[in-house]
């Protein structure tokens, strides 16, 4: 039987994820699944259909349905065995009981206080300069990018499989890989990092 695209997809990005886990303390989430209003405009069927042990990021960006949305996400997530964490909004985060808040690297200092709330903190990171300002005591891991070419309009100078396994070694947290992951290249930066990836995942585990 020929294997379809979808599912070659799916089993490598699982393949990959399981070798991240290696290098991941057993705590975090084996690969993250980045939303985005406009890019994942369906979330939860990709949610859904993510193996458990993986994570979401909810990033709402100030949509009206955010709410509801975050109230869907995580319903899912404590039915799947998947880690929730809300970006930028820990208030949303309280309200629907998520693992935890993802922050963009310019409110890093916000997160402190809420440290004590949460069992999950992530920051972002964009290349070596800004994850080595990121506080371990704080944030649990960084999601540094981007790695390869992005579609994101942050996305900045792709750094490379190579600089993110040195990143990775040299860093006092847990890094996950961000930018133009998917199926074809997870496997040349799980051996040193964690995965993360919007249209990568939804591609392989949407409807």
């Amino acid at each position: 039987m020929v294997q379809k695209p979808q599912s070659d997809a799916r089993r490598k990005l699982i393949s990959a994820a399981r070798c991240a886990g290696h290098h991941l303390p057993s705590w975090l989430p084996l690969a993250l699944f980045l939303t985005d209003p406009k890019r994942t405009p369906d979330p939860i069927s990709v949610a859904e259909n993510l193996p458990a042990g993986w994570g979401i990021v909810y990033r709402h960006f100030g949509a009206k349905h955010r709410l509801w949305q975050a109230r869907q996400l995580a319903e899912i997530a404590n039915r799947r065995g998947l880690a929730l964490l809300i970006a930028a909004d820990p208030v949303l985060a309280v309200k629907v009981g998520a693992a935890g808040v993802h922050w963009p690297f310019a409110q890093r200092y916000a997160a402190r206080k809420w440290r004590a709330r949460f069992d999950l903190m992530s920051v972002s990171a964009h290349g070596g300069d800004e994850l080595r300002q990121v506080k371990p005591d704080v944030f649990d891991a960084a999601l540094v990018s981007a790695v390869f070419p992005s579609t994101s309009p942050s996305a900045g100078t792709p750094i490379g499989s190579h600089q993110i396994r040195v990143l990775s070694r040299q860093s006092g947290i847990p890094v996950y890989a961000l930018g133009g992951i998917n199926s074809r290249n997870a496997a040349c930066v799980s051996g040193s990092a964690g995965l993360a990836a919007i249209e990568g995942i939804q591609d392989a585990f949407g409807p």
